[in-house]
């Protein structure tokens, strides 16, 4: 009999009522983790974990916001409580911010940088000295191509993915030898609600021309991302951390040398 590769594992997927997160927490779920998924929005969350329930998944909701500790901290909690473990923390929860700096509150920057930045950081210390207890995990933080290189009306945004792909490093220098792997993925294009934010993402037209920015002349599936996240939560990324993977559908300039 084939074994999964997440058997007996316990994941948490913060963000994953919608878009990447919905993707990673249903393919770490096919693969045999229970998966507990957060996110703000109660509604969402329920038709969420109900959708994922229908498909025979192991899976619990906690409403929580990845901005603010004590919603963190009884996340962890909670996953303890029901599972006994964390085994996988995937800090994916974001938003973001289309402006310039002249029009870019004090609330709008903390906003971006708490969600995007501070979150992962919150995640990370409430999940590790849990993965220690049971001798090591895996952490795979969401950020985005916008960490390596800029994007315009998008600097808050740039700031906290740009933070959180050195982050990524440092923390993997200071557990890789409590067994605990942290590695991070730079989405391009994804077509999800956040991409939504930017653009009208229900006009073919404006997507294909987005897409022809990448050497794959497309723009990207959820579930694209949410393959290499599984791939980083798995033993078979069992010598990588600190690693960032981008997942962009390639540079333009790739197509271009192909040619």
């Amino acid at each position: 009999m084939t074994t999964a590769p997440l058997d007996g594992k316990v994941a948490i997927v913060t963000g994953g009522s919608r878009g990447i997160g919905a993707a990673i927490a249903a393919l770490l779920a096919e693969h045999g983790a229970a998966v507990v998924v957060s996110g703000r929005d109660a509604d969402r969350l329920q038709r969420a974990v109900q959708a994922l329930q229908e498909r025979g998944a192991t899976v619990h909701g906690v409403v929580a916001d990845a901005a603010k500790r004590e919603d963190v901290d009884r996340l962890v909690e909670a996953t303890k409580e029901r599972f006994g473990r964390v085994d996988i923390l995937v800090n994916n929860a974001g938003v973001s911010l289309w402006t310039t700096i002249d029009e870019t509150s004090e609330a709008d920057w903390d906003r971006v940088l708490d969600t995007n930045l501070k979150g992962v950081f919150l995640g990370c210390k409430a999940a590790i000295p849990a993965m220690r207890r049971t001798g090591g995990g895996s952490i795979v933080n969401i950020a985005s191509m916008a960490g390596l290189q800029p994007l315009p009306r998008h600097f808050a945004y740039c700031a906290a993915k740009a933070g959180l792909i050195h982050m990524t490093r440092s923390l993997a220098a200071d557990h890789g030898r409590e067994g605990i792997r942290i590695n991070c993925i730079c989405p391009g294009a994804v077509l999800t609600p956040l991409l939504g934010v930017a653009i009208d993402i229900d006009d073919p037209a404006l997507l294909e021309r987005i897409g022809r920015g990448a050497a794959l002349g497309r723009v990207g599936k959820p579930e694209e991302v949410a393959n290499v996240c599984l791939f980083l939560c798995s033993d078979a990324a069992s010598y990588m951390t600190g690693a960032t993977l981008s997942v962009d559908g390639g540079p333009p300039g790739v197509a271009r040398l192909g040619r």
